[in-house]
């Protein structure tokens, strides 16, 4: 299982051992004596050859009682199971470690809710709905396609995933998030402008949890310019348990609702008790799978991805959401583009756009300026991969005046810096930053495919640095003898991540293309879901940035937004015995 490299690269000892905060017993050779003192435990834990727990009598007078027998009684403890609710985000197992069993977040999970969900027409049953992101569809298309004679879109890869969701894993629902990152797009670009009128820029993207997880535990400074609108995958848990459910006539814990992401960090993003409803004691997501766990599902139940269904050629169903809407921008949501488009869109006259690449594609500036006398109007950047992270943070933090956290995990004292001032291109701060953990964006997530083809060779990782894959533990081993299919190391290859880049596009819209911020259609249909669930006094016709009265607007940002908060290690590494 591997996290972002956000969330691996924060503690000194990442890839070798967890944490020295998380507190594991082991087994002691040779120990001294120990002189109980009064008042100590009556029993002690001790670990036999195998690494199991057993708990013993340790006093006189607990052993004497058990006289007749050889050995004094024992107890074999149970295995504790930790989950990610458990997590306390403290840079150790969680997040470090790849061995911690992870039990309410996986494809096994699903398995045991579908198999032990009662029958429709009980009281009990609970309605199963799942939801794929865009880059999964892209992931699975990529590698149909890299082994079959012609290529296989994202359409009919949504078909087949659905027909086995529903005809062998016996989900009532499947629909993909394209619909509900529209909405978190249209709420980015308000919550935007309502920064702006408030003077609170720069503004940075919240869609990408391993961002969040890293900004919250080692640069705090950060949170307050991180928008507090949800990601796709937690406004499609609205949508589901909210406003699908009141439209089935169900409660929100009568549904079961299931989400495939491209990235192991969604899971810790569904776990968190932002997203969590306590007056129904349920999730908006209650479990969420990767790319990959999805294909072992099709792969234990024996279902071929590569053959056709009936109807997957068919054009796409407006049922109670759209279908593989397009968002042209990037493959990561697309939001700094959508934001460029509405400010273009607000601009009362013509905007020019110039691009400026930071050292690799991960990393570009974007400009807009007046035709008129080239005053510049926003500028934004699009920013991927944890190296290009920490310089985006350090450059905010400058720019803002704020202190910024320097160190290795960003936990020593920081230093206040200045903000600059002045209007040209060069001088102007960052309006908006698009920032995602995964070089390459959610197409290149940890939880996607892997790659196809002799790639094991590799020398240098995604962001173009030189790594040792056997150094890091990361090396796959080769196929089969005889076989030309090995599976290359598990960071990722350039050269894949391009071609399911390019499946993903096929299957929506080319970046760059022509047209407004999103369509008319689509926009009508996201102010319906708007109106049905904040349910304002005057329910005319409006568009989703338009105000409502006080409380359809507190109604909003509970369902559309959430928040953040730091989290203070109680460790100091100078403290900690090596």
């Amino acid at each position: 299982m591997t996290f972002s490299g956000a969330l691996t690269l924060t503690d000194l000892n990442d890839f070798i051992t967890p944490s020295q905060a998380c507190i594991k017993p082991v087994e002691q050779l040779n120990a001294p004596e120990i002189v109980k003192e009064a008042g100590s435990a009556s029993t002690e834990i001790r670990v036999d050859a195998s690494g199991s727990y057993y708990e013993v009598a340790s006093t006189p007078s607990v052993q004497g009682a058990f006289a007749s027998t050889s050995t004094p009684p024992e107890r074999k403890l149970q295995q504790a199971q930790i989950s990610l609710n458990d997590c306390l985000a403290c840079s150790g197992c969680i997040t470090s470690a790849e061995s911690v069993l992870i039990t309410l977040q996986s494809h096994t999970e699903v398995l045991h809710f579908l198999e032990g969900n009662s029958p429709p027409r009980s009281p009990g049953h609970k309605l199963p709905v799942i939801s794929i992101a865009p880059q999964s569809l892209a992931s699975l298309s990529t590698t149909l396609s890299s082994s079959s004679s012609a290529p296989v879109g994202l359409k009919q890869v949504m078909r087949r995933v659905t027909a086995f969701c529903t005809q062998v894993l016996g989900f009532e629902h499947v629909y993909d998030t394209t619909f509900a990152r529209h909405i978190s797009l249209l709420e980015h670009v308000r919550e935007f402008w309502e920064r702006k009128r408030d003077g609170k820029l720069p503004m940075l993207a919240s869609a990408c949890p391993g961002w969040v997880c890293y900004a919250e535990k080692t640069h705090s400074e950060m949170l307050p310019f991180i928008s507090r609108t949800k990601s796709p995958q937690q406004v499609m848990g609205t949508l589901v348990k909210s406003w699908l459910a009141s439209r089935w006539g169900k409660q929100p814990d009568q549904m079961y609702h299931v989400a495939v992401m491209p990235c192991y960090d969604k899971k810790l993003e569904a776990s968190r008790q932002d997203f969590y409803n306590d007056v129904y004691s349920t999730r908006d997501v209650d479990c969420v799978i990767t790319t990959g766990e999805l294909e072992l599902l099709m792969h234990e139940k024996g279902w071929d991805l590569s053959l056709p269904v009936p109807g997957e050629d068919d054009a796409p169903k407006l049922e109670e959401m759209p279908e593989l809407l397009h968002h042209p921008g990037t493959s990561s949501g697309s939001y700094l583009q959508w934001l460029m488009s509405a400010v273009r869109q607000a601009s009362s006259e013509p905007l020019d756009v110039s691009m400026k690449t930071i050292r690799t594609s991960d990393y570009e500036e974007y400009t807009l300026y007046k035709q008129s006398n080239g005053e510049v109007v926003f500028k934004g950047a699009k920013c991927y991969g944890f190296r290009n992270l920490q310089n985006v943070v350090r450059k905010v933090g400058k720019e803002a005046g704020v202190q910024v956290g320097r160190g290795a995990a960003g936990r020593m004292a920081g230093v206040r810096m200045r903000a600059k001032k002045g209007g040209n291109v060069d001088e102007k701060g960052y309006d908006y930053v698009e920032v995602m953990a995964c070089p390459g964006g959610c197409v290149n997530g940890g939880g996607q495919l892997g790659p196809i083809g002799k790639v094991a060779a590799r020398t240098e990782d995604e962001e173009g640095y030189e790594r040792s894959w056997e150094a890091n533990g990361v090396s796959m081993s080769a196929g089969e003898t005889g076989t030309s299919i090995s599976q290359g190391p598990k960071w990722g290859n350039r050269e894949w991540t391009k071609e399911v880049e390019k499946a993903y596009w096929n299957g929506l819209a080319m970046p760059g293309g022509s047209g407004v911020v999103g369509s008319d259609e689509m926009d009508h249909v996201a102010v319906g879901v708007l109106v049905d669930m904040c349910r304002p006094v005057e329910a005319g016709r409006r568009g989703w940035g338009d105000d409502m009265d006080s409380g359809a607007e507190a109604r909003r940002r509970e369902l559309f937004r959430t928040q953040y908060r730091a989290v203070v290690s109680e460790v100091i590494g100078l403290a900690v015995k090596w």
